[in-house]
């Protein structure tokens, strides 16, 4: 009688385990896909975050501009909304950091790491850091996304090469301008979320001074608070405005808040920018 009362209970409660278990399955996002790839420049491993529009696929003959970004994890939630919302029909392409990092002093690599190394222009001064982090290695960055990321994602999408756009905040905005300096063909369009320049403004100057055509339009921000940043984003806001050289259309706005408050504004006061153009 006990045993049949027990496979009694235990079948009245498996109804309640598949419940419970499935209050944890994860979520993913829709039409979200993650493709690996390998940095032919450093062997390094990522990940492509892709987001296709709603209506992909319906027509196979129909191809779509292309928002790249770095920091994908952390800017792929922004960004979705906004072209939900703002700019629906097109491909988000958010490149993540390295995979595959080594030990950093014999402790496993923060998920972040690479981005130190990948999205700054000029070692750091501190000897220290610099052992660690590895900075100033934008050039290959930026060869990696021309050379291996555009063609895996041209060839697994309909896109539109002569219709790319970038997205940078913080150091991903170091990197934006970077390559909107050293081959603005990149993208055709960039927005650059208070860029974290520091000690990069000198370098980049001089490479804009040698810099003879210089064709994008480019959107720049930063938040009302942050002062530091200000003096060197503006300083080269001024050099970017003076060059004679090229078509740049440039759009400069100051958000509320500090480095972190203006996150969102950026996100959404830049798409709204690019969706106009």
């Amino acid at each position: 009688m006990m045993k049949k009362y027990m496979l009694t209970v235990i079948y009245m409660m498996i109804p309640l385990m598949n419940i419970q278990a499935a209050e944890f399955e994860s979520y993913t996002m829709p039409r979200t896909q993650v493709v690996p790839i390998t940095n032919s420049v450093n062997g390094g491993q990522y990940e492509l975050l892709v987001k296709l529009p709603e209506e992909y696929g319906q027509d196979p003959k129909r191809r779509y501009p292309v928002i790249y970004f770095t920091d994908a994890v952390w800017q792929l939630d922004l960004l979705s909304a906004a072209t939900t919302f703002l700019m629906d029909e097109v491909i988000l392409v958010g490149i993540s950091w390295q995979k595959d990092m080594p030990k950093i002093n014999g402790e496993a690599a923060a998920p972040h790491a690479s981005r130190f190394r990948d999205y700054t222009v000029t070692p750091s001064s501190d000897q220290a850091r610099q052992a660690k982090y590895h900075f100033g290695q934008a050039t290959e960055h930026l060869t990696f996304i021309r050379k291996d990321v555009f063609k895996r994602v041209d060839a697994l999408y309909n896109t539109k090469p002569n219709q790319r756009a970038y997205f940078g905040y913080s150091l991903g905005g170091q990197f934006g301008m970077y390559a909107l300096i050293a081959q603005p063909d990149t993208f055709n369009h960039y927005i650059l979320g208070s860029p974290a320049l520091g000690g990069s403004v000198d370098y980049l100057s001089e490479l804009l001074s040698k810099q003879k055509q210089l064709h994008a339009n480019v959107f720049i921000s930063y938040g009302d608070q942050e002062p530091r940043l200000k003096k060197h984003v503006d300083k080269l806001i001024s050099k970017l405005n003076d060059h004679k050289q090229g078509q740049l259309s440039l759009t400069h706005e100051v958000m509320d808040g500090d480095h972190s408050q203006a996150v969102p504004m950026t996100v959404a006061r830049g798409v709204t920018w690019l969706s106009n153009l």
